[in-house]
């Protein structure tokens, strides 16, 4: 075969494939452009898809956030207004918080009783008359009300100083298995005064027909304390956000055994301020006892005079203000 025969056979084979080329191109074309919208189409649903799930994802975790802001706010306003019922609160919930089933009326008559004892024991002392309507009026609003303030503060504090291990019992009911109300009932039958009483409350709040975080949010109000805000907005946000409630107990039981501590610690370290302001608020009683053993005449003008009345008067508002000046700077709060 000489080289013109392969020359041709060549040229006939270029031209039958440039042939097919353009008979097939269309479809090819056609086949290839297709290819790349289907591409396209697979990629944009893939991406609106992705999109779709993103967009849902962001508007479900904006939505969890509104909500518990919105919890957040609601607990913020029920702490402020119960803040404000434990600074001022009412008679009728200062009784409850001293542990006194004393009726409103019953108190006022304790304390016209008490107001007729002191004017008498006032006249059997030997005090001015000008004297004893003030007594009779400390006898009225301040006497009671300070039983009452202390008998409050004595039940707080036995409170708290059983209210973690009342928590250790919760955490270690709820990893035992047994549900939150069954660890409450065992708090109500068996726990120490006073912290039976506060969760028999709540027993009997959530047989009224109350949810547990509702029966656990009135009880700051009949045990004002940091601690019983602490336990009633772990049980809200527990309730409503979920989590471990066990783990959350236990690390509140830590929490309050630390400020417990605190609290000791600067109560050992701010003792001798209140030493030197027991003896300083002491030192006026003592002098005047001892020169009217020494010398009855003399201090006896106070009492006997207008002028030493007056002058007694004002030394005990003098008094009363450098009194509270001293505990206002020997009191710190935790």
């Amino acid at each position: 075969m000489n080289g013109t025969t392969i020359l041709l056979v060549v040229l006939a084979a270029i031209a039958v494939a440039a042939l097919l080329y353009a008979i097939f191109f269309d479809r090819i074309t056609a086949e290839k452009s297709g290819q790349k919208r289907l591409d396209a189409i697979k990629k944009t649903t893939t991406s609106r898809a992705v999109m779709r799930s993103e967009r849902e994802k962001a508007s479900e975790a904006q939505k969890r956030r509104r909500t518990l802001q919105d919890n957040l706010d609601e607990l913020d306003r029920r702490n402020k207004a119960q803040n404000k019922n434990q600074k001022k609160p009412p008679l009728r919930i200062l009784l409850a918080q001293a542990g006194l089933n004393w009726s409103a009326r019953q108190f006022y008559l304790i304390s016209t009783a008490s107001a007729f004892i002191c004017f008498l024991l006032g006249l059997m002392a030997g005090i001015p008359l000008i004297m004893s309507p003030l007594i009779a009026l400390i006898g009225f609003f301040g006497v009671p009300r300070w039983i009452v303030l202390h008998l409050r503060k004595r039940r707080m504090k036995a409170f708290l100083n059983d209210f973690p291990n009342a928590l250790d019992v919760i955490t270690r009911s709820l990893r035992s298995g047994l549900p939150l109300n069954d660890s409450l009932r065992l708090l109500a039958n068996d726990a120490p005064s006073p912290v039976k009483e506060e969760f028999r409350r709540i027993v009997e709040s959530q047989q009224m027909g109350l949810t547990i975080p509702e029966a656990v949010s009135k009880m700051p109000e009949n045990m004002p304390c940091p601690e019983t805000n602490f336990f009633s907005i772990v049980i809200q946000i527990q309730s409503q956000a979920g989590g471990n409630l066990s783990e959350a107990l236990g690390n509140l039981s830590r929490v309050l055994r630390d400020r417990k501590k605190m609290a000791a610690k600067v109560q050992a370290m701010s003792q001798e301020a209140k030493a030197s302001a027991a003896i300083i608020g002491a030192l006026p009683f003592l002098v005047a006892t001892g020169i009217s053993f020494m010398n009855p005449g003399y201090i006896n003008t106070l009492f006997t005079t207008f002028i030493g009345n007056v002058l007694l008067v004002i030394s005990v508002v003098l008094y009363s203000i450098g009194i509270f000046v001293m505990k206002v700077m020997i009191n710190f709060k935790m």
